[in-house]
This record gives structure tokens, sequence and C-alpha cells, in this order.
């Protein structure tokens, strides 16, 4: 088997993203833009995808952005990923979002997303991607999840959809 497709532990896909909220993130509220939060959960994913695979990939679906808590000028934004699920070409990123007081040391869970992407070969097509090693049980439970999550977006996007091409486990 070439390397690229040796199967891979969750740990070797880990991305920490860390960003201080500037003036410029922020709409007149003071309140960050949430489409720049979903830029960065965007990039934390796809890097984390990126090393998984030794590939690059195409976002293909983000299931819900939910925002629980405003992020604030002057916070610090730190974004975790990894992937949780992995398909024939294609890989879930669990992306988690944190924000921080960084004077005062509060932080707290702003949201999770799932994003799907999609391995591509030098020409844009889709290629295999290597499968994924969990290393405990709570690892185990979320790729078994993750299988349910896929299932449940090909069911939903329908054959015609290019997403469900690119996506198909």
């Amino acid at each position: 088997m070439p390397k690229a497709l040796a199967s891979q532990p969750v740990s070797a896909s880990r991305v920490t993203i860390s960003q201080l909220m500037q003036p410029d993130n922020a709409n007149l509220l003071g309140n960050v833009h949430g489409g720049h939060i979903m830029k960065l959960v965007d990039e934390a994913g796809a890097l984390a995808c990126m090393k998984h695979s030794h590939q690059r990939v195409v976002t293909v679906a983000v299931d819900r952005m939910t925002f629980k808590h405003p992020i604030r000028i002057g916070d610090l934004v730190t974004i975790k990923a990894e992937v949780s699920y992995v398909g024939k070409t294609s890989m879930e990123a669990e992306v988690s979002v944190m924000a921080e007081n960084p004077t005062t040391g509060e932080s707290w869970h702003t949201n999770t997303a799932y994003l799907v992407y999609v391995g591509l070969d030098e020409d844009g097509k889709p290629v295999p991607v290597p499968a994924l090693e969990p290393e405990n049980e709570p690892e185990r439970q979320r790729m078994k999840m993750g299988a349910e999550r896929q299932a449940y977006r090909l069911s939903k996007a329908g054959q015609s959809n290019s997403f469900a091409e690119m996506a198909k486990s």
C-alpha cells in the first residue's frame, strides 16, 4: 500500500489555530462576524483533512454552524480540528471553537461543527483517502456517529447532487 494510503491515527490529523480578534473582524457592536469564524473553521477542518490524506481537499458540506456565545473584539479564538470519519474519498472533520478573554482567563465554547471534505488529485478529481484509526473508545463512537451523519447527508443530498457524487463513502 502506498504511504499516502496507509491508515492514519486520529491524532495525526489534529490542528490548532489561535487568533486574536481585531476590530476589522467585527461589526459596529464589537461582535465578531460569524462569517469570519466560519472561514477559520473551514481552514482548520481543511488542514486536518490535508494532514490526514496528504492530498489537497475541497469542502463539500458543513452540517450546522450554531453560535452559542458571542465572540468580541479582543477575544482570543482557538479552533481545534481533527478527522472524525473517513469514507472512500471523503473525510469528516470535527471542528471546535473556543473563545477566551486573555486578560481575565475566562474561556467559553462557542460552537462545534462537522464539515466534509474530499481529497483531490492533481487534476481536481476525487481520490481515495487513508482509513482512520481511532485511538480510544470516544473516537470509535464518534467515528460510528460520523458514518451515521454521512449516511444522513447523502440521503438528503440526492443522487443528482454534485455533493452526493463527490462524497459517496
